[in-house]
């Protein structure tokens, strides 16, 4: 079976990873351009370009540059590659994406993310065969994990990055043999490109909210709030607790596990805090560093 890989992130190299630690033949790598990077803006390859590179397999940054007749490409495998396949190819070839989500549900570009902030209790992966249409071709395979109730998103994503790295190599054993069952399409839903204004966490919500608010961007890129005229990226919800309170976002309570911050319904403890141009640290750091103290109110 002669496979040609399509992905850009870690998240599709580790899937890539695993076909060539099966043995199997991945014969090119299409791949989106090196993006600049760090506070030199250099170019820098995406991860599946250094993976590929690295095995000696072609890369090719466009589809009409992957020179399909020498290759004799069988099957085409898209993770997470960030662009959508013109329907001429997929028209000619069998194209087949792994997506992390239980597909009609959360189409789009994150959907991990969007189900945490959603408070679902469970997602998965799916294999499907992609059409024009974004997400929405037929699916050969399906599988469910559970979210548990302070995970974030670093742990829900290796919890199905390790599911869709198995389920891929199972598929890819006989990858034409699989039924394709439609999407129902009534219950279709859509998981949108973050964007900086979903990152802020409002407090005036009640504290299930913002406790999946604040787990669902843990650790990257953080989950923010203001305080004080800065804005800051806070992380880890450890705990909540029902109890009456006045106003939303204030810290109450400040210790080793972290700072209790008031929300419609009750308290969030929180663990982390980082300030502008500094590092992560624990809300006792900040307190006795003096950037925080007892009182101090997040606010959008």
């Amino acid at each position: 079976m002669r496979i040609l890989f399509l992905g850009t992130p870690h998240f599709a190299a580790k899937h890539l990873e695993t076909l060539l630690k099966e043995g199997m033949d991945v014969v090119a790598v299409v791949t989106q351009v090196d993006k600049p990077f760090g506070r030199g803006l250099k170019p820098t390859p995406s991860p599946v370009k250094v993976l590929a590179q690295e095995a000696k397999i072609p890369v090719y940054e466009q589809l009409k540059q992957v020179p399909f007749d020498v290759l004799k490409v069988d099957i085409c495998i898209v993770v997470a590659y960030g662009r959508l396949i013109p329907k001429r190819y997929l028209d000619a070839l069998p194209f087949y994406n792994v997506h992390p989500s239980l597909l009609p549900k959360y189409r789009g570009a994150a959907p991990i993310q969007r189900a945490i902030e959603n408070g679902e209790k469970l997602t998965g992966v799916t294999i499907f065969r992609l059409t024009e249409q974004l997400d929405a071709g037929p699916i050969a395979m399906q599988e469910s994990i559970q979210i548990e109730d302070f995970e974030t998103f670093d742990e829900v994503e290796t919890k199905l990055l390790n599911l869709g790295c198995e389920m891929l190599v199972e598929f890819l054993k006989d990858p034409f043999s699989h039924d394709l069952v439609p999407q129902d399409e009534s219950l279709a839903s859509y998981a949108p490109k973050i964007e900086e204004k979903d990152l802020l966490v409002d407090f005036a919500q009640p504290a299930q909210k913002v406790k999946d608010k604040i787990r669902a961007y843990d650790s990257k890129p953080g989950a923010r709030a203001f305080l004080d005229g800065q804005c800051v990226k806070i992380f880890g919800v450890k705990a909540i607790e029902s109890c009456p309170t006045d106003v939303p976002g204030k810290v109450v309570r400040i210790g080793r596990d972290g700072a209790f911050v008031t929300t419609s319904t009750g308290l969030v403890l929180i663990s982390y805090v980082q300030f502008p141009s500094k590092k992560r640290m624990t809300f006792l750091e900040a307190f006795n560093g003096r950037l925080i103290k007892i009182n101090d109110r997040f606010h959008v």
